[in-house]
């Protein structure tokens, strides 16, 4: 018996691809966290991609809105050097802000 197909609803209104990079010694462990996965740094699906030049990417598909966000790098956690916008967070250290439009 052969299912019928049906056409699935697509989430991805409102959202939009934002790519990431950052630079990291080789074979490092990259991740993103931020307010787009609740904080969880060691997301399997959030862990960049080395590159052959030593920089570290992802593209990441997120809803329109504020983001904040750091980069995991073997367990420590950075804001994006390439970033101009920064926020305090209650740790007394600075999240990168991204607003996606």
């Amino acid at each position: 018996m052969m299912k019928k197909a049906t056409k699935k609803k697509s989430s991805n209104l409102g959202k939009k691809r934002v790519s990431f990079q950052v630079e990291a010694d080789p074979a490092s462990d990259v991740f993103i966290s931020g307010s787009f996965n609740n904080w969880n740094p060691c997301e399997r699906n959030k862990r960049l991609k080395e590159g052959p030049d030593g920089v570290f990417s992802i593209r990441l598909l997120l809803p329109k809105g504020r983001h904040e966000y750091k980069f995991v790098i073997n367990g420590e956690w950075y804001v994006d050097s390439t970033c101009p916008d920064w926020a305090p967070n209650e740790i007394g250290s600075l999240n990168s802000v991204l607003d996606v439009e």
